[in-house]
């Protein structure tokens, strides 16, 4: 935290935990051909927390996605025990997520707009705001990279978990443009999806 921006209590905290045997999960293992998911809707607690900081009176309910994803990612493995990654887009958002796992395996990947689960109360706040979701902060989701032919047990998994149930395969894995995070638009064209640059808005941590 910068110095003078510490204005009330920072609380940190840390967790302690065994990995099971065989388990190798890294952002340095995606491969081509890998699916992509998202466990469900992106941006609802960057626009939560920027509501409450800023007093915006919007007329619907915006809340915290803050969730407990340690069974989530247990049911996970246990049906895919050769899960290649698994990250939580926090800071810089999904967007920022994605960049980073291509960077870390060398890889490119190819992602559906159509696919990544927005609700409609968000898009709206960002479309006032002049704010990209893709780009806001989540607290209760995670990515989870995985082989093509464990796709569906890992989504039927998700499917069942209360932290899941929004779940969408939202892309591929592929071998190039190594490093590179590509947006298939809902319009039909294909945009460069860079990582965030600037002053991450608002501040979560």
């Amino acid at each position: 935290v910068e110095k003078g921006s510490a204005d009330r209590i920072f609380i940190n905290t840390a967790g302690i935990g065994m990995i099971p045997e065989g388990i190798n999960v890294s952002g340095a293992n995606a491969r081509p051909g890998d699916k992509v998911i998202l466990s469900g809707t992106i941006g609802d607690h960057g626009i939560a927390i920027l509501s409450c900081r800023e007093e915006l009176a919007f007329r619907t309910t915006l809340e915290s996605d803050c969730a407990p994803l340690n069974q989530l990612v247990s049911q996970i493995l246990q049906v895919c025990p050769h899960l290649h990654c698994l990250r939580d887009p926090t800071r810089g958002g999904l967007a920022t997520t994605l960049n980073e796992l291509a960077i870390q395996s060398q890889v490119g990947m190819v992602i559906e707009e159509a696919r990544i689960p927005v609700r409609e109360e968000v898009q709206g706040a960002c479309e006032m705001l002049g704010l990209d979701p893709l780009y806001l902060a989540n607290e209760g989701k995670l990515v989870a990279i995985v082989p093509a032919s464990e796709t569906d047990k890992v989504m039927e998994a998700m499917l069942t978990n209360p932290w899941g149930q929004n779940a969408r395969v939202i892309g591929e894995v592929q071998a190039s443009p190594s490093g590179m995070v590509l947006l298939k638009t809902e319009v039909g064209s294909t945009r460069i999806l860079d990582m965030l640059s600037g002053e991450l808005l608002p501040r979560i941590c």
